[in-house]
C-alpha cells in the first residue's frame, strides 16, 4: 500500500469514527431543549384522584358478562357518554366489595347487600382542593350516581359525600372523610398563553394515574356552552373527565371536560373549563350547595355581519335581543326585541355568549347598566339584576288570525296585511304587519307566512300601506334588515331586494 493510500485510509477511518458522534450530539442537544415533566408529575400527581360511581340494581336484573379480557369499569364511561347506553356489567363476586369511609379496600360497612348489588355506572377523575377532603370534578362524572368512590394514588378508597353540582358549568364538588391530604395549587387561567406546554393527569378508560402532555391550542373557545373553554391537543379520553390541566409551574389552570370526536376517542382536540370560573362555582357549592346567578330575562342571538352592516354597526358584535320576558328586569328597564346589547356594566359584549356569563356572575339585586344599539344610536339603560329561575315555557297564542287580504309581492318578495288591534294586544305588540305570502328574496332567507314584520331598518312598521311604500324605495344594491317576530322569538333577518321591480 502506498503512502498516499495509507493516508487516505487513515483519514477515512477517522471520519467514520467521528460520524456516529455527530447525530448523537445533535440529538442530545435537541433532547435537552424538550420539556421534562417528571418533577411536575411528582409534585401534582398525589393530589389527582380516580372517581368511580355506582348504582344499585336488583339481583334479578344483573346483565351478562363482557367478553373475556374486558374489565367492567374501564369502558363504562365510554359507552355511557358516547353511545347513550349503560355498559353491560358482570355480577360482582361475593365477598369482594369496594369502598369504606375509613379508606382501604374492604370496609364491611360499605359492602353492597347481596340481594341488591352495585353496578358501575361511570368512571372519571378529580383533584383535591383542600387537605380536609374537598375534591373537584365534572358534574357529568357523578351524574345519576347513587354512590361515589374516590381512590387516592396510595390506593386508599373513600365513599364520598356530594356537596353540590352545577350542570351549567359542568362542575361538581364532593368530600371525603380524610385529613392531611396532598393538595393542588390553583393557577390563573387568564394568564394562559396559546402555545404553552400543559399536562393532563387522570384515569382514561379507568387506567389510573395516566399522564399526557401537549400545548394550548386556543383560548376562549366558544362551543355553545355557558363557559369559554381552553382548547388543547393533550390526549384526553373518557375517564380523563374531571382531572386537572396543569401548566409548567405545576398549577391547575383548567378541568378537562370535553373532547371533539367522531369515534368516541381522542382526535386531537380537547376542552378544559378555565379554573377561575370553576373556582367561583366551587366556592358557592361549598358554601351553600348551589350556585346563585343573575338574570335579566331576555332571549338572545348572535349578531351576524350582514345584520351589523345593515344596521350601521361598525362590526358584528353584541347580543341581539330576540324576546323580552314581560315584567322581567329587561322589560322594566325598557329593553326591546331587536335591541343589540353592546355592553354590560361598561364591559364590552363581543359575542352573544359573553352576556349570560357577565349577567350570571352578577349578584341578584345589583344595580347595573346595559348599553344597547337601537335605530342607529346607543342608549344606556339602568337595570336591576334578578335571580335566575328555572326556564319557563311560553304559552303560544292559539287565536287564529282572520283570512288575510292578498296583495302583489314587492321587491322583497313579500305580501303583508294589517294585524287587528286586539290581536296586537294579545301578542303584546305595539306595531307590525303579518306576512301573507312569500317568494323570491324573502323565501331564500327563510321568512314564512305568518311571520310578523316589526321594523324595516330603523323604521317601525305600523301598517301594510306604510310597509309597501317604504319597501318600494329600497336600493337593490344594499341589504336591508327586517326585524321579524316568529312565535315568541324576534330576530333581524337581512334581505337583499331584487332589482327591476318597483
Amino acid at each position: 500500500m502506498t503512502i498516499f493510500s495509507v493516508r487516505k485510509f487513515l483519514a477515512a477511518a477517522v471520519l467514520a469514527a467521528c460520524l456516529p458522534l455527530m447525530p448523537h450530539t445533535a440529538s442530545a442537544a435537541s433532547a435537552a431543549n424538550l420539556p421534562d415533566f417528571t418533577d411536575l408529575v411528582d409534585k401534582v400527581g398525589p393530589a389527582v384522584v380516580n372517581i368511580r360511581t355506582t348504582t344499585r340494581v336488583s339481583s334479578g336484573g344483573a346483565r351478562g358478562g363482557l367478553p373475556p379480557g374486558m374489565d367492567d369499569g374501564d369502558m363504562s364511561e365510554f359507552f355511557r357518554r358516547f353511545f347513550g347506553i349503560p355498559l353491560p356489567q358482570s355480577p360482582q363476586s361475593p365477598g369482594t366489595p369496594r369502598g369504606g369511609d375509613n379508606g382501604g379496600s374492604g370496609g364491611s360497612q360499605d359492602a353492597p347487600d347481596s340481594n341488591d348489588p352495585e353496578q358501575n355506572s361511570g368512571v372519571g377523575s378529580g383533584f383535591i382542593l383542600s387537605a380536609d377532603g374537598y375534591v373537584m370534578t365534572n358534574a357529568h362524572v357523578i351524574d345519576d350516581a347513587e354512590t361515589i368512590y374516590v381512590t387516592l394514588t396510595d390506593k386508599r378508597e373513600f365513599k364520598a359525600k356530594l356537596i353540590g353540582v352545577d350542570d351549567r358549568t359542568d362542575v361538581a364538588v364532593v368530600k371525603i372523610s380524610a385529613g392531611n391530604l396532598p393538595t393542588i395549587t390553583i393557577g390563573d387561567s387568564n394568564k394562559v398563553r396559546v402555545g404553552e406546554w400543559v399536562v393532563a393527569i387522570g384515569s382514561p378508560f379507568g387506567l389510573e394515574n395516566t399522564v399526557t402532555a401537549g400545548i394550548v391550542s386556543a383560548k376562549g373557545r366558544d362551543t355553545g356552552d355557558y363557559l369559554p373553554f381552553i382548547q388543547t391537543d393533550v390526549a384526553v379520553n373518557p375517564g380523563n373527565s374531571g382531572g386537572p390541566l396543569i401548566n409548567m409551574q405545576g398549577e391547575v389552570i383548567g378541568i378537562n371536560s370535553q373532547i371533539y370526536s367522531r369515534t368516541g376517542g381522542f382526535m386531537g382536540i380537547s376542552f378544559a373549563i378555565p379554573i377561575d370560573e370553576a373556582m367561583r362555582v366551587a366556592d358557592q357549592l361549598k358554601a351553600s350547595g348551589k350556585v346563585v346567578r343573575g338574570r335579566i330575562a331576555v332571549a338572545i342571538g348572535e349578531v351576524t355581519k350582514d345584520v351589523a352592516d345593515s344596521l350601521g354597526l361598525p362590526k358584528s358584535q353584541g347580543a341581539l335581543v330576540s324576546s323580552v320576558e314581560p315584567g322581567g328586569p329587561a322589560d322594566k328597564a325598557g329593553v326591546q326585541p331587536g335591541d343589540i346589547i353592546l355592553k354590560f356594566n361598561g364591559h364590552s359584549v363581543d359575542t352573544a355568549t359573553d352576556l349570560p356569563r357577565m349577567v350570571g356572575d352578577t349578584k341578584p339585586g345589583t344595580k347595573a347598566t346595559i348599553t344597547v344599539w337601537r335605530k342607529g344610536q346607543t342608549r344606556d339603560l339602568p337595570i336591576t339584576i334578578a335571580e335566575m329561575q328555572p326556564d319557563k315555557t311560553a304559552k303560544a297564542d292559539q287565536k287564529k288570525p282572520q283570512p288575510p287580504k292578498q296583495r302583489a309581492t314587492n321587491v322583497l318578495g313579500l305580501a303583508v296585511s294589517d294585524i287587528p288591534a286586539d290581536q296586537l294586544k294579545a301578542l303584546k305588540l305595539r306595531n307590525g304587519v303579518q306576512i301573507d305570502a312569500v317568494d323570491g328574496p324573502a323565501a331564500r332567507v327563510g321568512l314564512q307566512k305568518g311571520d310578523i314584520i316589526l321594523r324595516v331598518g330603523d323604521t317601525d312598521i305600523t301598517s301594510a300601506k306604510q310597509f309597501d311604500e317604504l319597501t318600494s324605495h329600497l336600493d337593490s344594491q344594499k341589504m336591508v334588515a327586517l326585524l321579524v317576530r316568529r312565535g315568541e322569538n324576534t330576530q333581524f333577518v337581512p334581505v337583499r331586494p331584487r332589482s327591476g321591480q318597483k
